[in-house]
């Protein structure tokens, strides 16, 4: 059984929710984990949030975000157990991050010879 990161890709971090949307995606969120957690496939996961990002350039240059240029950023991401990755990728299409007009959530295999 391979390990998958799921990153959790918002289109504008910019768009502040209500805190009773966060609340409800908050919920949303901790049951489709525990739905993962329940098959015995949930490693690890965390939030990022937006506010006090900063963002390191070559040369030295640091800015603010990483909203300067993109809007796209990463508001999280979760670790999963899979047999494979299409069931990695069956995990992420049940994420309520998906909810978000032009959201996605990116699947990739961890490399644990790297």
């Amino acid at each position: 059984m391979d390990e998958y990161i799921l990153i959790f890709r918002h289109e504008d971090g910019n768009k502040i929710a209500s805190p009773e949307q966060m609340q409800i995606w908050m919920n949303q969120t901790m049951e489709w984990i525990g739905g993962i957690s329940a098959k015995g496939k949930f490693v690890s996961g965390i939030g990022l949030p937006f506010e006090g990002s900063k963002v390191v350039w070559s040369h030295g240059v640091v800015t603010d975000g990483p909203f300067g240029e993109i809007k796209e950023t990463i508001g999280g991401y979760i670790t999963v157990k899979a047999d494979s990755f299409d069931e990695a990728v069956e995990f992420a299409k049940g994420c309520p991050v998906l909810q978000g007009e032009g959201n996605s959530v990116e699947v990739r295999k961890i490399d644990k010879h790297g």
